[in-house]
């Protein structure tokens, strides 16, 4: 089935797939990326779909990343004469899609590229070059002959706003670019083994898709309407055929969930202006690991209605510093402000453009307004790096336990039955989990710990989804388990206990050494014990985090480990 596999570099690799007459995958393998987009760490690398069907007339559905400019160029040139190719479909103008379009062009100048109506106007601002254009709406068709007809579905916010899907109704496929895809490289076209790849599947739902619920739902409704979906084609990853079905209904569940929550905050940023979409994404994704709702909106394309029906429904507004010389994102902040009212909360952002408005100004307005900051203004003095996104989610987080703080409240005092207390009298130890990542370090104090295997040595730690040092306890990250010492772990228990704001240092004032993995040791811990993550398993409101453990020490052999004891079993 692989055509071919050439090399350039060792992370780098191409492979064409037939996956039905006459349609191929263009894949682009990137092997060894660890870092994507919004900065959420990959485990398993990444892929660029593209898509080349040829019948009577000949379209292209997406192209690649630049990285991938000659391997993907030579590639695409063994399949096809580029005089013949005529229509060039992109799915949305995100660069990892659609960052060699203007090289189509070039070298394809009677090509019509085909799009949404934003994401034509995008590529006239990027392009700067003249191009045929086709723009399409929600089930527009496009006949390339020999019954092989497109059907176009539109499908905004996934995770852009210009997103289209397509669907061959000859070969059953729909291309959907970045719904329902995930980071996963490998050498398999399709999804044959769900284990390997259903973790990567729902983290890419949690971090790119969960902040767009509400138009996941859309989309899949108008999926619905389409005839029989043999193929989902993809935009990373592996290609879905084998559990279409079962896949599909897991973005149905996980969006009805989210969309269920009683409170919303309208995030809003313009998609292609500085970092303004990824560090929108961040704190977007930040806030939905509390359970609180995200509608995410770009102010360049976004309609005044929807804009004021948004923000008259939210509990919290976040906006991103747009373009002073913008004169559609002006309409949109002056909509926002005349709809926005005392009882919301804001958080403000800077974009990382050149002109961008204060982010001063835009706090002032909302504080004029009696509206009430949930995190201190995100201003960058550098390009973003882990840190800067790591600042992001730490402070959409902050924002959504900030809004749900009733409903956390009523949850603790509405539950008293004797099942609750029972629970609570199970004991547990008292530890800090520390971890370092890259430039990134954070701590917690955890209770719920346990040994759980032999052989290997390996122990479970149960991790609120709320967290902040979830992010960094995904699978090949390390930790140390620092164990507190009975009469002597007040003053190490107070400290982690307090309440950090987004991007303040954890370890102040405490006396740390670096242990072998990297992560801070405390000091004044009884014992700690190395660890690297091996599984993460969804459990309720936790993770439940399976570690192995390679190192450990003792400081006082005779010393006992801390123990918590609680009166019910609904809250620490």
């Amino acid at each position: 089935m692989v055509a071919l596999a050439e090399q350039v570099q060792r992370t780098l690799t191409m492979q064409c797939s037939e996956i039905t007459p006459g349609t191929t995958a263009i894949r682009s393998l990137d092997w060894d990326r660890d870092r994507f987009d919004i900065e959420f760490g990959l485990q398993n690398g990444t892929t660029y779909n593209s898509f080349l069907i040829q019948s009577e007339k000949t379209a292209l559905v997406d192209t690649s990343h630049e990285k991938f400019r000659q391997l993907y160029l030579d590639t695409l040139l063994g399949l096809i004469d580029p005089a013949k190719l005529d229509y060039l479909i992109v799915s949305h103008t995100e660069p990892d899609h659609s960052g060699l379009v203007k090289d189509i062009v070039t070298i394809a100048p009677q090509v019509t590229v085909v799009g949404s109506k934003v994401a034509i106007k995008f590529l006239e601002d990027w392009l700067h070059i003249p191009f045929k254009q086709q723009i399409v709406k929600n089930g527009d068709r496009l006949d390339l002959g020999n019954g092989q007809v497109l059907e176009f579905v539109i499908a905004p916010n996934l995770h852009w706003p210009d997103t289209i899907f397509t669907y061959d109704t000859k070969t059953q496929i729909l291309y959907t670019c970045d719904a329902f895809g995930m980071h996963y490289c490998d050498d398999h076209t399709f999804d044959e083994d769900l284990d390997l790849i259903e973790e990567d599947y729902q983290y890419y739902y949690d971090c790119l898709m969960r902040p767009n619920a509400r138009s996941v739902l859309s989309a899949l409704k108008r999926m619905s309407e389409l005839p029989t979906i043999a193929t989902i084609a993809t935009g990373h990853g592996p290609l879905l055929h084998h559990n279409v079905t079962d896949l599909v209904n897991r973005y149905r569940q996980w969006s009805q969930e989210q969309a269920k929550a009683e409170t919303t905050i309208a995030v809003f940023y313009v998609s292609d202006y500085g970092y303004s979409d990824r560090l929108a994404q961040a704190i977007a994704h930040g806030i939905t690991k509390t359970g609180v709702a995200v509608e995410m909106m770009d102010l360049r394309s976004a309609d005044p209605q929807d804009v004021r029906e948004l923000v008259s429904t939210a509990k919290g507004i976040v906006i991103g510093t747009p373009p002073v010389t913008g004169a559609d994102t002006a309409t949109a902040i002056s909509t926002i402000f005349a709809a926005a009212n005392s009882k919301q909360s804001f958080g403000v952002f800077e974009s990382g453009g050149k002109d961008s408005e204060s982010v001063y100004l835009l706090l002032n307005k909302f504080r004029d307004l009696g509206l009430n900051p949930a995190f201190a203004p995100i201003v960058m003095k550098e390009t973003p790096n882990d840190t800067t996104y790591h600042l992001c989610e730490e402070a959409g987080t902050d924002m959504g336990q900030w809004l749900s703080r009733e409903r956390s409240i009523k949850q603790i005092k509405a539950i008293d039955s004797e099942l609750e207390k029972a629970l609570g009298r199970l004991s547990s130890g008292l530890y800090i989990l520390t971890t370092q990542k890259g430039n990134l370090n954070s701590a917690m104090l955890a209770s719920w710990v346990a040994q759980a295997s032999f052989k290997p040595l390996g122990l479970t730690i149960a991790v609120a989804r709320d967290r902040a040092i979830e992010s960094l306890l995904h699978v090949g990250d390390r930790l140390v388990l620092n164990v507190l010492e009975e009469g002597n772990y007040q003053r190490l228990m107070k400290h982690f206990m307090q309440r950090f704001l987004p991007g303040a240092d954890r370890f102040e004032g405490i006396k740390t050494y670096q242990a072998t993995n990297g992560c801070p040791i405390l000091a004044d811990a009884l014992a700690y014990m190395e660890c690297e993550v091996k599984s993460r398993m969804e459990s309720g409101d936790h993770w439940t985090i399976y570690c192995t453990v390679s190192i450990g020490r003792v400081s006082k052999p005779d010393a006992l480990t801390a123990v918590h004891h609680r009166k019910v079993g609904n809250h620490y």
